[in-house]
């Protein structure tokens, strides 16, 4: 089996090859996030404490932290789960993946240190790895050099050298807040603002318009039934007179 150690304070990663399965028994049966001493691998390892990180096994699956097993299984991932990238919108795939407890099965067992023992192991304790790399973010940079919100971040920027030239680079510093920011921000809010008032003063108008409208209406459909009436009553008028004649012709022969 082999052992990846990493030293993240240091930047260093060695890799280690064990043979013998003895000196791994302290490691098998343990899960992901343990902290397991590495003194049954060598005596250089005496007074190193290693935690688990992950591994693969001899088919290359990797594990994966919460299934508690020793061995594979097949689940159905969805976007969000470890193991696992969506490659479709609203795509979900049934995978296998190794269980979160260490076995003989595995190939690879990935460490990270934890305690640093008396002994130097050269390729993981024996020097000190610069980051190539400073900060991006703004507030990361304020964090390594202890600045405050008033202190200009701009000047702390970390450059690199270019090799073979006399320039340098630098990164370009996220979420940075600038006067220019500041300004349009409140131009942004400006403009929601006046979206609102006018979206609300827009909405008034049309309901006064809208009611006038219904009131309008509603006065025509009554000037239209009020004349349909009158003329119904016109035109029955003289009905009612012959039917009134007709009625007093008849008393009046009785």
């Amino acid at each position: 089996m082999k052992l990846n150690l990493a030293n993240p304070q240091a930047g260093m990663q060695k890799t280690v090859e064990v043979d013998d399965e003895k000196k791994l028994l302290p490691f098998f049966e343990k899960r992901m996030g343990a902290e397991v001493a590495g003194d049954s691998i060598g005596d250089e390892f005496k007074g190193y404490i290693f935690r688990i990180s992950g591994g693969n096994d001899k088919q290359g699956f990797p594990m994966m932290q919460g299934v508690l097993a020793n061995h594979r299984v097949r689940l159905l991932f969805r976007k969000g789960m470890k193991c696992y990238r969506q490659r479709r919108t609203g795509e979900k795939k049934r995978k296998s993946v190794r269980g979160a407890i260490v076995g003989p099965d595995l190939a690879v067992l990935n460490l990270v240190l934890v305690k640093k023992g008396p002994e130097t192991i050269p390729g993981l304790t024996d020097a000190e790895r610069p980051r190539r790399l400073g900060p991006k973010r703004a507030n990361h940079i304020r964090k390594l050099f202890n600045l405050s919100k008033d202190q200009d971040v701009r000047k702390y920027v970390v450059r690199r050298q270019i090799e073979g030239k006399k320039k340098t680079k630098a990164p370009k510093i996220q979420r940075l807040i600038t006067k220019t920011r500041l300004q349009r921000k409140r131009a942004y809010l400006s403009k929601q603002r006046r979206s609102v008032i006018k979206s609300r003063e827009e909405a008034k108008a049309y309901k006064e318009v809208l009611t006038a409208y219904k009131h309008d209406q509603k006065k025509k459909r009554a000037d239209v039934v009020a004349k349909k009436k009158a003329q119904a009553a016109v035109a029955a008028a003289p009905k009612v007179a012959d039917a009134k004649k007709t009625a007093a012709g008849k008393k009046g022969g009785k």
